[in-house]
């Protein structure tokens, strides 16, 4: 077995985490939650850490369902996601929410991600899709159109996309 796959190593690497669930558990508030959006929100966003997601819109835990990815594109999955979260989950409109200076729109497409990986790394990602796109608000654009178009989404669900700016916290309506 190789060493970066030493489950002794792995189990050590998460101990401050663990261990900070420990003071979570102590003060934990959530217990009966429902599982639905209280306020009929979806947000697709960017997995970026410099996004707090709840703050930033006025929200607190049930209120929305949150799915996050590289760049906060609309992919096959987050549809799939969002078709069980209007169902089943209580969302009512969704949010598409890129952000400012994020890498995955820093470059220019999935080949040169690929090629970076590939030099730096020496790891062939070719077999997967990154979604990457510099043109962010073409990208936003298209990607509303994803949900908007869905035949599986309701047609009247309210969709919107803004851009959050990570230096000052502002997010600005797209008009798109």
């Amino acid at each position: 077995m190789s060493e970066s796959h030493d489950p002794t190593r792995a189990q050590g690497a998460f101990d401050d985490v663990f261990a900070a669930n420990d003071d979570y558990v102590a003060r934990f508030s959530l217990h009966g939650l429902e599982p639905v959006a209280a306020r009929g929100l979806a947000l697709v966003t960017c997995m970026d850490s410099r996004i707090e997601p709840l703050d930033m819109l006025g929200l607190k835990p049930g209120d929305a369902k949150i799915l996050r990815n590289a760049g906060a594109r609309v992919t096959d999955d987050t549809l799939r996601t969002l078709v069980l979260a209007v169902y089943l989950l209580g969302v009512e409109r969704v949010l598409v929410l890129p952000h400012t200076r994020c890498r995955m729109a820093s470059v220019p497409n999935d080949d040169a991600v690929h090629d970076l990986i590939q030099e730096e790394y020496g790891v062939d990602t070719r077999s997967l899709e990154f979604h990457t796109n510099n043109d962010q608000i073409g990208a936003l654009k298209h990607d509303l159109e994803r949900i908007r178009h869905h035949p599986l989404l309701p047609a009247d669900l309210p969709v919107a996309g803004a851009i959050y700016d990570v230096d000052s916290g502002r997010i600005t309506p797209a008009d798109v």
